[in-house]
């Protein structure tokens, strides 16, 4: 069954959804980088540990990279990760950055978030678990996955193509 399919009220879960859910081809590991919850508190800023680690939200609107143009790689706040490229963000005016897929299979985990009444499929960094916000498919968008990526600015770093010799954002 997709993770894609009806609503369902509950509890938010923590269960794993296989990465071939998301038409992804390969499973994603488990989390390599383990820290205690005192070592992301005096890491991370109250925002971004509330965002990252607590799986909250930033306010619409507000985040740092919601109108960004800028081509580079958008990284993990919390863990340096790269996980999305700014040719794959779009234009959606939900109030957060947009993606229409992550920089490659395995970047990105999935989980059910039965939260707020709904059944959502949560996206996380899948080296230290952090969240970063929610995917969802089939809102009309023309992007080639009809797939999109709701991150919050505060779990993201953008590095800008060509900085420190970084050729990672090229095509």
């Amino acid at each position: 069954m997709s993770i894609f399919g009806k609503s369902v009220f509950g509890n938010k879960a923590t269960d794993s959804i296989p990465a071939s859910s998301l038409d992804a081809a390969t499973d994603v590991p488990e989390p390599s980088v383990r820290k205690s919850d005192d070592e992301w508190r005096r890491e991370l800023t109250p925002e971004e540990y509330h965002v990252l680690r607590q799986a909250g939200t930033e306010r619409p609107f507000t985040g740092e990279y919601v109108d960004t143009h800028t081509e580079g790689v958008y990284q993990c706040r919390a863990c340096g990760s790269e996980l999305f490229r700014s040719n794959e963000k779009f234009d959606s005016h939900c109030g957060w950055p947009s993606f229409w897929a992550p920089l490659a299979d395995g970047t990105v985990r999935y989980i059910h978030d039965r939260t707020l009444g709904m059944e959502r499929v949560e996206v996380r960094c899948a080296n230290c678990d952090s969240h970063l916000g929610h995917v969802f498919k089939g809102e009309g968008y023309g992007t080639p996955t009809d797939q999109r990526y709701c991150i919050n600015s505060v779990s993201l770093k953008l590095v800008p193509r060509g900085a420190d010799g970084d050729v990672s954002a090229e095509s």
